[in-house]
């Protein structure tokens, strides 16, 4: 079955009960697993980076990132209880880490054993290698990223995954830990590509969701997708097309302010995506070209069968003049008809019986 992540992200606002009710949304929509954002704003950004145009269009506010990080800050005994309550609905608990510290706290406090690497931290080759040093799972989002970024990436995690903590990181070290057979392994033991779009909310007409069977292509690893899309269609398609994991930013309410909002679902929406997810899972199938339990009965209503055209006394010999094809099935099949020709009937028949062989 296709994970399904509810990101939650920044989405409390920096209140601690609503990111209680945000979990209890979470579960009670039917996702697998709730996601925050852990971090120290002061470890993230300097004093002067901008907001993301969505950041200001969504908050309708103009500020430095700063600032606005500062204010969605959750505090570490929130995610202790935030992981307790999730325990206690038995939806997992997950976090994406943004600075060396938030890892350090997500790992050896909370004890998480899965980790989210966020497409902004693609190409941050330190604080990656520090994720794949845990040894957890790794989700790794694509968004903005080429087929290098992410292979450069993968590298790293490889070499963070069969390499003692002391070796000294390189891109020669990298490269060799990539081309591995047990760089490989691990790579695909433990990780999961998302290809995404980044923009809030992402275009239609730039999701481009064939790349996440490029992804898996190319890295022979399982791919899902991480959505920024506007409603539920794009998300349920890409497990039509074959996601592993589905990522979907929720909220309580679009109206909330704060940069995230009002690219969420809500969730009535959630619980409908979820629905819609499961639901084409269910329709995907075996893939065996099979009749169907259901439809089995309706083969004598919709097929033919061969049938006298007119009366046909036992010994004359069937033919075009006295052979139709008609409803209802359960007879000789039509796929027999030139068989039958030249065939003498054993038995009489009235016009419009099905002849029997």
């Amino acid at each position: 079955m296709t994970l399904i992540i509810a990101e939650a992200g920044v989405n409390h606002n920096g209140d601690e009960a609503l990111a209680i009710q945000l979990v209890e949304a979470a579960h009670t929509a039917g996702a697998d697993i709730v996601k925050f954002q852990t971090f120290k704003a002061k470890n993230l950004v300097t004093e002067t980076a901008r907001q993301a145009d969505y950041q200001i269009a969504n908050s309708q506010k103009q500020e430095s990132q700063l600032a606005m990080l500062s204010r969605l800050e959750l505090s570490y005994p929130a995610h202790h209880r935030l992981i307790s309550r999730c325990n206690e609905l038995g939806i997992e608990f997950l976090s994406t880490a943004f600075d060396s510290e938030s890892l350090t706290f997500l790992v050896e406090d909370l004890g998480l054993k899965r980790l989210k690497i966020p497409s902004g931290e693609l190409t941050n080759a330190p604080l990656i290698l520090e994720h794949a040093r845990t040894g957890c799972e790794l989700i790794v989002s694509t968004g903005m990223a080429s087929l290098s970024e992410v292979e450069a990436a993968l590298a790293v995690i490889a070499f963070g995954y069969t390499h003692a903590s002391d070796a000294e990181p390189c891109s020669e070290a990298f490269e060799q830990a990539y081309a591995s057979t047990e760089g490989q392994a691990a790579l695909q033991q433990k990780v999961t590509l998302l290809h995404c779009t980044t923009e809030y909310p992402a275009p239609v007409e730039d999701i481009n969701l064939k790349a996440m069977d490029t992804l898996s292509q190319t890295f022979k690893l399982p791919a899902g997708y991480s959505d920024h899309s506007a409603g539920i269609v794009v998300p349920v398609a890409a497990v039509a097309r074959g996601a592993v994991i589905i990522e979907k930013h929720f909220t309580l309410d679009q109206n909330l302010p704060g940069p995230d909002h009002k690219a969420s679902l809500e969730p009535d929406e959630l619980t409908a995506m979820v629905t819609a997810i499961r639901q084409t899972e269910m329709a995907l199938g075996h893939g065996r070209k099979v009749p169907a339990p259901s439809e089995i009965k309706n083969k004598a209503v919709a097929r033919k069968s061969l049938v006298a055209a007119r009366p046909i006394k036992a010994g004359e010999v069937f033919s075009a003049d006295n052979l139709v094809i008609k409803r209802p099935g359960g007879g000789i099949s039509p796929m027999e008809y030139w068989a039958m020709l030249g065939k003498t009937a054993d038995q009489d028949y009235s016009a419009g019986e099905l002849v029997r062989g």
